[in-house]
């Protein structure tokens, strides 16, 4: 997985198809072969040393020899002295000693430095995570949401991407979303990214199994987020639902609509995406209701041209008597200039 917020601050990458064990094995074996390598050399070319304590070279002299001479650079108790040793020291020994130094380095860092400070940061980045927006699954819908949000001021440091497509997730990177490389069906994945922390759920995987899946482990682990799913099925949507869905949206559907739409006049349509998008003249605000609104009638509010509200989970239009007086804890779907929408 990867975590990160702003780009190249914390990189958890996609693991590869060996454990840490493995990768640690094959790396502790890649150094063992250049020691290898070098030791045979020097075994074979033992005429070439001269042991200066007691004058005989054993495989231990040159076993000791090796190890001195690849880790550091020899003490000067046993050294190359013919020509043939010499190069071998100076053209193999010296830089399998360098590789060496490389892969313990490499080793440390990666298994100690790099994942010490990711921990840490993802640590920091979580504890920053509240009230925030999730988007799994990053394909069309997905970076039209990041891109419709951004364009709505939302606070990008604010939202978290979740797939495994890392091409995608470089490209919310660069947008200053951050960034989770993981399952969103899975637990930790969704704990991971805060869901019980979150305000809003969006999910857009591409496929509705998928998708609802999602939906089900994201309600199971908070009651509270608000749940947005893409599905393309009409059969799927009640299922949707079902696992948690408060906004179902069917991107087939709303474009049916927008065609049929369309036959009633030229402007219909326009209107209609007029109001879904940040930059028309006019745009759909949904709030609660204020002690001003209380009293007056839907239609009658100061702030926008209300439409429609919802009482107890009821949905009542402004042509309803139930619209008549708004009361306290209605919630207000208006109409309001584009400029003003929030």
């Amino acid at each position: 997985m990867r975590l990160t917020k702003q780009a190249k601050d914390l990189h958890l990458r996609q693991r590869s198809g060996l454990s840490d064990w493995a990768n640690l094995a094959l790396r502790v074996g890649l150094a063992l072969a250049l020691v290898g390598v070098a030791l045979g050399g020097h075994w074979f070319d033992r005429e070439g040393l001269r042991d200066n304590i007691d004058g005989s070279i054993s495989f231990i002299d040159v076993l000791y020899f090796t190890m001195i001479t690849v880790t550091t650079v020899g003490y000067g108790d046993i050294v190359p002295v013919t020509d043939s040793a010499r190069l071998f020291d100076t053209f193999v020994v010296t830089p399998i000693r360098l590789f060496v130094w490389l892969i313990f380095l490499g080793t440390a860092y990666d298994f100690l430095l790099r994942r010490t400070w990711q921990r840490w940061r993802m640590k920091v980045i979580q504890r920053q995570l509240t009230g925030h927006i999730v988007i799994a699954g990053y394909g069309t819908s997905g970076t039209e949401a990041l891109r419709e949000l951004c364009r709505r001021g939302k606070d990008v440091d604010t939202i978290v991407v979740i797939d495994r497509n890392r091409d995608a997730l470089d490209h919310a990177e660069e947008c200053g979303a951050v960034v989770l490389d993981g399952d969103a069906t899975r637990d930790e994945t969704l704990k991971i990214a805060r869901i019980a922390q979150a305000s809003t759920l969006m999910v857009s995987a591409g496929r509705d199994d998928t998708t609802i899946l999602i939906v089900l482990t994201a309600r199971r682990l908070s009651e509270h987020v608000r749940i947005s799913a893409v599905i393309k099925s009409d059969d799927n949507e009640a299922l949707a639902r079902q696992a948690g869905a408060d906004v179902v949206i069917n991107p087939a559907s709303f474009a049916g609509l927008l065609l049929a739409g369309s036959t009633n006049g030229p402007h219909v349509a326009e209107y209609l995406t007029d109001l879904a998008a940040v930059d028309g003249r006019v745009a759909l605000r949904e709030r609660d209701a204020t002690p001003e609104d209380v009293g007056r009638h839907l239609r009658e509010l100061t702030t926008g041209l209300g439409v429609r509200l919802f009482r107890n989970g009821v949905c009542v239009g402004h042509f309803d008597d139930a619209a008549r007086r708004v009361e306290p804890g209605d919630r207000i779907v208006e109409i309001v200039r584009g400029d003003v929408a929030v």
